[in-house]
């Protein structure tokens, strides 16, 4: 008999190499990390794109490569090292031109059959990850796994140091990717967009911050230590779910709408000890610069004075949505709070409360090969704090007013595995799973 397959054996034939920017960065290039750089360090973004083998066809590793080279003139923090000052142990990024990690995998399932599993963690095998340090000087900020599938289409999977930038900033270096391969495709140079390195100075703000939390101290080692096992797992939302909810609601966004939704639900799963401050990400309109890397989006707390889990959706969406005023955004304070031991102390923002993030602007779907779109883009976030995390992503749709049933979003949670089971069951009950 055949022993059935583990899920580590999906993908396999692993190879790495690295990748640099084209031209020499320079000697004694360095980056200076902002306070709200640091409050990310222990955070790390994955992003996995699947595509069709219409989509990549005539499309080689060495085209991808050859883009990337390209690429990395105007990318060339993310093919630093992390070193530390020697007056004052504060971190920062060396510009040394040392690459991202490239890995190429092999998978004997279609694209297809990978689209339709349920099962979030299988993701993970699609985006080679390595936490930052213990090493510093030897860890890469940046892997990009390109996995070939059976059908011939392949998934292109990124593990992103936030100290980088924001899920908008993954984005925009991966879109910006996609432009420089078609013009590789063309036999044609690409122009080299200049790219602002300066980190914008913030006033001092002299309270501390709801949205970001001070963990133990780690070293030289970024990876988060929880006090429970975390678990991810995902779900679409399709045009009717939406419907009915925005019909309970009234005329909020579609965003808030679920955010409501979800708070009342992991209230009433946490039984006495439901969320009343969540944190809220989102795009910041007044950075849209695609060449530029930050973490520049909105962090704002919302807090409500009454019992979520037995609250009407209504007055939490309107809490939600009314709640969006400068006032209520935290960077200055978190800037502040870090600055104030100069980058030493260490903190987390995702999970420090329950945390929203609204990836619907984030251009998911402006990712193109040889014209093609990705069949999907998933996000998610590793290194997530007790009090869990929640993606809103757009799903790719056309005639969406014509079916009700055709997805529109996909909800991605990380939240205590003792939460999950309980949470999927009050999600049954309201007829979304």
């Amino acid at each position: 008999m055949v022993p059935p397959q583990q899920d580590h054996d999906l993908v396999y034939n692993l190879r790495l190499s690295s990748v640099g920017p084209g031209c020499v960065t320079g000697s004694d290039v360095v980056h200076d990390l902002s306070g709200l750089d640091l409050t990310m360090k222990l955070h790390y973004l994955k992003a996995v794109y699947f595509f069709s083998s219409h989509a990549v066809e005539g499309l080689t590793i060495m085209n991808m490569k050859e883009a990337m080279f390209y690429l990395l003139n105007d990318y060339y923090i993310t093919c630093g090292r992390i070193k530390r000052s020697e007056s004052s142990g504060r971190p920062y990024i060396k510009c040394n031109d040392c690459g991202i990690r490239f890995v190429e995998g092999v998978c004997d399932e279609t694209v297809d059959e990978w689209l339709e599993t349920d099962d979030d963690s299988k993701r993970n095998l699609l985006v080679y990850h390595r936490a930052i340090g213990p090493e510093l000087s030897f860890s890469p900020l940046v892997y990009l796994q390109v996995t070939q599938f059976k059908c011939g289409g392949i998934s292109l999977g990124l593990s992103w140091a936030h100290i980088l930038g924001d899920a908008f900033s993954v984005s925009n270096f991966i879109n910006n990717w996609g432009q420089h391969m078609a013009m590789v495709n063309v036999n044609s140079s690409p122009a080299l967009a200049p790219r602002s390195l300066t980190n914008t100075a913030k006033p001092e703000a002299p309270s501390e911050p709801l949205s970001a939390k001070q963990v133990n101290h780690v070293g030289d080692l970024w990876v988060l230590a929880n006090n429970c096992k975390m678990e991810t797992f995902s779900f679409n939302l399709t045009t009717q779910h939406l419907s009915n909810l925005q019909a309970k609601i009234g005329s909020v966004s579609a965003f808030d709408s679920i955010c409501a939704l979800l708070w009342r639900a992991i209230a009433k799963v946490r039984e006495g000890f439901e969320p009343q401050i969540v944190t809220v990400c989102r795009k910041d309109p007044c950075h849209d610069d695609n060449n530029v890397l930050g973490n520049n989006q909105i962090i704002r707390t919302i807090k409500a004075s009454f019992l979520v889990g037995e609250s009407d959706l209504n007055k939490l969406a309107t809490l939600i949505a009314n709640d969006q005023g400068q006032v209520c955004d935290e960077r200055n304070r978190i800037e502040a709070a870090v600055e104030k031991d100069n980058g030493s102390t260490d903190y987390i923002v995702y999970g420090s409360n329950l945390t929203f993030v609204n990836l619907e602007n984030a251009g998911l779907y402006e990712l193109e090969l040889n014209g093609e779109k990705p069949k999907l883009a998933y996000y998610s976030i590793q290194g997530v704090g007790d009090e869990g995390a929640v993606l809103i992503l757009p799903l790719p749709h056309g005639s969406a007013a014509e079916n009700e049933g055709e997805p529109r979003y996909l909800v991605n949670l990380t939240l205590p595995e003792g939460q999950v089971f309980k949470l999927k069951a009050e999600l049954k009950r309201a007829s979304l799973l």
